[in-house]
C-alpha cells in the first residue's frame, strides 16, 4: 500500500483484516519513530514486528471501523516496547476483544495464535476474552475449526456473551491491576473441577474386593492342598 503523507487524503477503511508474519525481525529507524502510524505508540522491537503490523493497519481504520488481526500469544504479555504499546492501546480503549485459538491451525506454524479485535471508538469499558483454544476438530496434520466452532466464537463476540471457562468480559480496572497483561489464562480459568469423592461408596467397594480376594484365596488353597503344594499366604 502506498502511504499518503497528507492526512486529508489518507485512505481509511470500515474493516481491516490482517494475518502478518509472526514475530518478524525488522529494522526500526529513528525516522520511523516519527511516522504517523507509530508516533503515538512507539516502535515495535527489532525482534518482533507484530505491533508494527497492527499499528499500520489501525492507522487506516475509520473511526467506526473494526480491525481483526491474527498474532502470536506473545503480543498479549511480552514486556518492553510491546508492553508500552499494548498499555496505550488499552488505555485509549482500542482493544475490544481477545480471542484465543487452538494450536496447529496453520501449515506454517504449530503455535497457538490469537485474534485481536480493535476499534477506534469502543463503547464498553471492558475487554471481552474468548478462550476457544480447546474447541476444535483434530485432524491428521492440522487442527480445524468447524462451522459450529466458528459460529460459537462469532455469536459470543457479537453479543458479548459470558460462559464459564470460555468467555468473560473483564473490566479495565482488573486489567490495570494485572499491569495490562492480556494473557487469556489470567482472566478465564480452564481448570475443570475435580469430581467429589464418595467415601462410603469407595469403602463398600473395597470391602467387596477384599472379601472376593479372601474367597478366591481359600478356593485356590483347597486345590493346592489336594495336590500337596505350598499354600498361598492368607490375605489377612
Amino acid at each position: 500500500m502506498m502511504r499518503e503523507q497528507n492526512p486529508a487524503k489518507k485512505p481509511s477503511f470500515d474493516a481491516i483484516v490482517a494475518n502478518p508474519p509472526f514475530s518478524y525481525r525488522w529494522e526500526p529507524t529513528e525516522a520511523l519513530g516519527e511516522d504517523m502510524r507509530f508516533k503515538n505508540y512507539g516502535l515495535a522491537p527489532k525482534s518482533a514486528a507484530d505491533f508494527a503490523f497492527l499499528l499500520h493497519g489501525f492507522h487506516y481504520l475509520k473511526d467506526e471501523g473494526v480491525m481483526a488481526i491474527i498474532l502470536p500469544h506473545g503480543v498479549l504479555f511480552r514486556g518492553g516496547a510491546e508492553e508500552r504499546i499494548r498499555t496505550k492501546l488499552l488505555k485509549d480503549g482500542h482493544i475490544d476483544t481477545v480471542i484465543g485459538l487452538p494450536a496447529n491451525l496453520f501449515y506454517s506454524t504449530g503455535i497457538p495464535v490469537c485474534i485481536l479485535v480493535l476499534k477506534k471508538c469502543k463503547k464498553p469499558d471492558d475487554v471481552l476474552f474468548i478462550n476457544a483454544a480447546e474447541h476444535f476438530e483434530k485432524g491428521k496434520r492440522q487442527n480445524q475449526l468447524t462451522d459450529k466452532h466458528i459460529a460459537k466464537i462469532v455469536d459470543t463476540y457479537q453479543f458479548r456473551k459470558e460462559e464459564a471457562r470460555y468467555s468473560r468480559k473483564v473490566e479495565m480496572a482488573e486489567i490495570e491491576k494485572n499491569d495490562f497483561n492480556l494473557n487469556i489464562s489470567r482472566y478465564i480459568s480452564t481448570a475443570v473441577g475435580e469430581a467429589e469423592i464418595d467415601l462410603a461408596a469407595i469403602h463398600a467397594s473395597l470391602v467387596d474386593i477384599e472379601q472376593a480376594i479372601q474367597k478366591a484365596t481359600a478356593e485356590h488353597n483347597a486345590f493346592l492342598q489336594e495336590l500337596g503344594l505350598p499354600l498361598l499366604p492368607s490375605a489377612n
